[in-house]
């Protein structure tokens, strides 16, 4: 009951998946920040001297010599940037920005949400020669982001993680274009060179669609030593290569060639077959997600925690926290955060909705794109690697405290923001935590009451489609749950099945669906479901005779529409329905048109209905599929 396909019972969405890592890590990011200040407080010595400790590494009379905090800052964090790098490409190609207007929406936001708090901060340092901390004060961490907005829970609407994560793919992008320009050193033509041309193996490589992980690490070291010797700092290694590693759905058609090398696996289960099936199944999921699954736990729970352990530690007390506040630093850095980051993003952002006269508007209501303002203002990983490059001694220390401040009165604001939305009536609340924006639609072939099987009020403002198969135990289980859920929201929902029969693993699958279509002929399609659907052991020809009649039906008919498959070209319809929303396993659900991930249990589908009757409601839309 957690999951989509009868292959992957635990599955998750990857925009899920990667909601759930930043969030859960922002406790243990959290931890190492207090950490370090505790360290750097108690034993200041010894934490300067630890993270300046030297170390090398060398192949012949070639080699690399940083200090361990360069090494985190430098070597580690391109890993951190590589995840943000796959994160921003899934987006571009499956996720929420594959539709170009929302795209456009979020770089708009993402680039405001930079710009305003810079002019902050260069208002208040003009003349003060601490104006080159500028980029200190631009980028949020969208681990502590998305942390912080998991504290505020059922508060918010679940579309404005979508939207702030959005708006941090940007806001990344554009801080790693910052530090290549603004905070590298004098370049050294020759290595930038090199890296160029390394980048244009890669991209070689990409275009010949190689597929083979190990190909390409070789080139990205390379590439992370050249900009290193270029003076260009070599995190942005981490972002080319994540950019470059295209993601899609996984195929029914590659699923079922794994599923033909499994049976020949269990035939013969010999070491070269145990080889291709690995190659098989690998090939069925994009690079993206199989590499995002791989190093987005170690760079949540392990580098960037480490970083802040390297970077976070500043010597705290009374008389230099008041010395920080009264300096143009810590006040730049703090107001930029503090005010120019929600102003950036929600002045933008209504700039547009305005500007192109409704074609671009967010997907969430104006309250919670405040929220998301405020919380944007949660500036750590970046901040404190920019402030690293243009800061040292007692600035760089008065800029860490005006990070740390800043993540402070960006929660506190975004708790205020929240209760002043709690206070509004209903109907004004949900208009302003949901708006009137458009979700993307992922469901191919929009729901026909002509031609589709529907149960519920053809008029019900929530539509739930699920693709099925009648000898998938998961669509069993499945089937309970939407008879409680049809009981629970009565004529404000309803429900379609459509056929996706999984031929290589349920042999008895197609013919149950052609069975069910023979009832249809008859009027009589929603009896035969019920009864294929509670009978999943029992699809045999004689047994779907018996159905027949238990089901009311005329038998000699359906004996001679099954004979003469006169179902097969509907399913048919459906499969290729599927195929057209990459649907590739059973049970999928869609509601209002969007794909539902995750679990398909009573609480979790009740609210992704509830949600979308909400959305009806204020739209005052009709049936939507």
């Amino acid at each position: 009951m957690t999951g989509q396909t009868v292959c992957g019972a635990g599955a998750r969405s990857p925009l899920w998946t990667f909601l759930r890592t930043e969030t859960g890590s922002a406790a243990v990011l959290f931890a190492a920040v207090v950490a370090a200040l505790v360290w750097a407080n108690g034993a200041a010595g010894t934490y300067e001297a630890f993270w300046r400790t030297r170390m090398s590494f060398s192949v012949g009379s070639a080699g690399v010599s940083l200090e361990l905090r360069e090494w985190v800052n430098s070597g580690l964090m391109a890993l951190f940037f590589f995840v943000v790098g796959l994160e921003a490409r899934r987006e571009f190609d499956i996720g929420e920005l594959r539709e170009r207007r929302r795209l456009a929406l979020s770089a708009i936001a993402g680039v405001s949400g930079m710009a305003v708090p810079v002019a902050f901060y260069l208002a208040v340092n003009a003349g003060h020669g601490t104006a080159q901390g500028w980029g200190a004060a631009m980028s949020t961490d969208t681990a502590f982001a998305l942390g912080l907005l998991a504290v505020f829970g059922s508060r918010l609407p679940g579309g404005l993680r979508v939207f702030v994560l959005g708006v941090t793919v940007a806001d990344d992008f554009l801080a790693l274009v910052v530090i290549a320009f603004a905070y590298s050193g004098t370049v050294y033509v020759p290595a930038l060179l090199t890296a160029l041309g390394v980048l244009a193996v890669l991209i070689v490589l990409r275009a010949a669609d190689v597929r083979i992980s190990v190909v390409y690490v070789l080139p990205a070291l390379v590439l992370w030593g050249a900009l290193l010797r270029s003076g260009v700092d070599p995190v942005v290694s981490g972002l080319i290569m994540g950019l470059l590693t295209y993601a899609h759905p996984a195929r029914r058609h590659a699923l079922e060639r794994a599923s033909g090398l499994f049976r020949r696996f269990r035939e013969q289960p010999t070491p070269e077959l145990e080889r291709t099936l690995r190659r098989g199944l690998a090939t069925a999921l994009s690079p993206n997600e199989r590499l995002q699954r791989m190093f987005h736990p170690w760079t949540s729970y392990l580098i960037v925690p480490m970083f802040a352990l390297a970077n976070a530690g500043v010597p705290l007390g009374t008389g230099r926290i008041a010395d920080a506040f009264t300096s143009p630093v810590t006040v730049g850095i703090v107001l930029g955060y503090v005010l120019g980051k929600p102003i950036g993003i929600v002045g933008s952002t209504w700039l547009a909705v305005r500007l192109s006269r409704g074609r671009l508007r967010p997907p969430i209501g104006w309250g919670a794109v405040a929220a998301g303002g405020t919380l944007a203002g949660v500036g750590f990983t970046v901040s404190l690697l920019i402030a690293t490059l243009a800061f040292r001694g007692a600035r760089l220390e008065e800029a860490k405290i005006g990070i740390l401040a800043a993540a402070l009165c960006s929660f506190l604001v975004t708790w205020l923001v929240t209760r002043g939305l709690a206070l509004l009536p209903p109907r004004r609340r949900a208009r302003a935590l949901l708006g009137r924006g458009q979700a993307i639609v992922d469901l191919s072939e929009p729901v026909d009451p002509e031609r589709d099987h529907v149960r519920g009020p053809l008029d019900a403002p929530v539509t739930l489609v699920e693709y099925g198969d009648y000898e998938c135990p998961y669509c069993g289980l499945a089937e309970p749950v939407v008879r409680e859920l049809l009981a629970e929201f009565g004529d404000d929902v309803r429900y379609v099945w459509r056929h996706l029969p999984l031929t290589d693993v349920h042999p008895s699958a197609q013919l149950a669906a052609e069975a069910a279509e023979a009832a249809a002929r008859q009027g009589r399609f929603w009896q035969m479901h019920d009864v294929l659907i509670s009978h999943q052991g029992d699809l045999r020809p004689d047994d779907l005779l018996r159905h027949a009649e238990r089901a009311g039906l005329d038998g000699d008919r359906f004996r001679r529409d099954l004979r003469e498959r006169a179902g097969a070209e509907r399913v048919a319809d459906d499969v290729e329905s599927a195929d057209l929303s990459d649907v590739s396993g059973t049970p999928t659900f869609f509601v209002d048109g969007r794909r539902h991930h995750g679990a398909y249990d009573v609480a979790t589908l009740s609210a992704a209905v509830r949600a979308a009757r909400e959305r009806a409601v204020l739209a005052g839309a009709g049936p939507r599929g």
